[in-house]
C-alpha cells in the first residue's frame, strides 16, 4: 500500500539514497515482527517491506531486497556498499557506521526461561552462574554486553539458533524480543517469558554513514509515515500485535 503524501527528494538526495539507481534494502529475517517470508513461495511481507516499497515508489526507484538472518550481519557490512537502507535497532556501536532516523516502533527485550527455573524477575538474571543465550550482534546482545555485570552471555549465530539450542546446552535463560519468545514458549512447552523488559529496543531506518542527505530524507519519511498511520497500518496488515509507535519527532 502506498502512502502518496508528498515528500520531495532532489537528484543529489536520490543519488545518495540509491547510487546504483536501485534502492537496495537490507531485511533482517531474524525479526519476524518486522518482516515475514513465506517458506513455500518465498514472498516477503511485513511493515519493513511495505515501507521499503513506499520509499521506492516515492523516489521512482526499483527496490531490491537483500536478505539477512540477523541484524548483526546487516550492521557488519554497513560500509561495504551492500545495502542502501536497513531497518535496525538504534545502538551506539552500530551508529559508528550507520546514520539513523528517529525510531518508528519500540519493541520489548526480555527473557525466556525454563519452567523449572528459579529465575522469576528481570532483576534475577544478572547473577554469578547465570548464562544468557543471545543471537550474536542483536540489539539485546549489544545492550546486555554493556549492562550485565555478573551473568555470562553465550552467543549463537542467530536469534532462532539461540532459542532452539539454549535449553539443550544446559542454559537457563535466553534473551530476545518479547513476541517471538512468547511464540516459542507457547509452541514448545516447558518455558515461560518473564514479565517486564530489560530494554525498549528502538527500531529505526538507517543508511551508511557519509550519506547525510539520504539520512535526512529517511528521517522526514519516518516522521510522515508515523503521522499518516502508514506504519501502524503496516503492522496490522502483517498480523502483528499492538506495538508502541512513538509520536513523530520523538527520539
Amino acid at each position: 500500500m502506498k502512502d502518496s503524501s508528498k515528500l520531495d527528494a532532489d537528484r543529489q538526495t536520490i543519488a545518495e539514497l540509491a547510487p546504483t539507481k536501485v534502492l537496495r534494502v537490507a531485511l533482517n529475517l531474524g525479526n519476524p515482527i518486522l518482516v515475514q517470508k513465506d517458506p513455500a513461495s518465498g514472498q516477503l511481507a511485513g511493515v519493513t517491506v511495505d515501507m521499503s516499497r513506499d520509499i521506492g515508489n516515492r523516489l521512482g526507484l526499483p527496490v531490491e531486497f537483500k536478505e539477512f538472518d540477523s541484524a548483526g550481519k546487516v550492521s557488519q557490512c554497513a560500509m561495504q556498499d551492500v545495502w542502501d537502507i536497513a531497518f535496525l535497532a538504534i545502538d551506539p556501536k552500530r551508529a559508528i557506521d550507520i546514520l539513523y532516523s528517529e525510531p518508528y516502533v519500540h519493541i520489548e527485550g526480555t527473557y525466556v526461561v525454563t519452567q523449572a527455573s528459579t529465575l522469576r524477575n528481570q532483576e534475577d538474571i544478572d547473577k554469578p552462574g547465570v548464562k544468557v543465550a543471545v543471537g550474536e550482534g542483536t540489539a539485546y546482545d549489544l545492550f546486555l554486553s554493556r549492562h550485565l555485570q555478573h551473568a555470562e552471555i553465550v552467543r549463537f549465530e542467530t536469534s532462532e539458533a539461540s532459542l532452539q539450542q539454549f535449553s539443550g546446552q544446559g542454559l537457563e535463560v535466553a534473551a530476545g524480543i518479547r513476541q517471538p519468545l512468547e511464540h516459542f514458549a507457547r509452541d514448545e512447552g516447558g518455558f515461560r517469558v518473564l514479565e517486564g523488559y530489560f530494554t525498549l529496543i528502538e527500531q529505526a531506518v538507517g543508511c551508511p554513514r557519509g550519506r547525510p542527505l539520504a539520512a535526512a530524507f529517511l528521517s522526514r519519511y519516518v516522521q510522515q509515515a508515523k503521522q499518516s498511520g502508514f506504519i501502524a497500518d503496516g503492522f496490522r496488515r502483517s498480523g502483528q500485535p499492538p506495538l508502541f509507535i512513538p509520536p513523530a519527532g520523538a527520539a
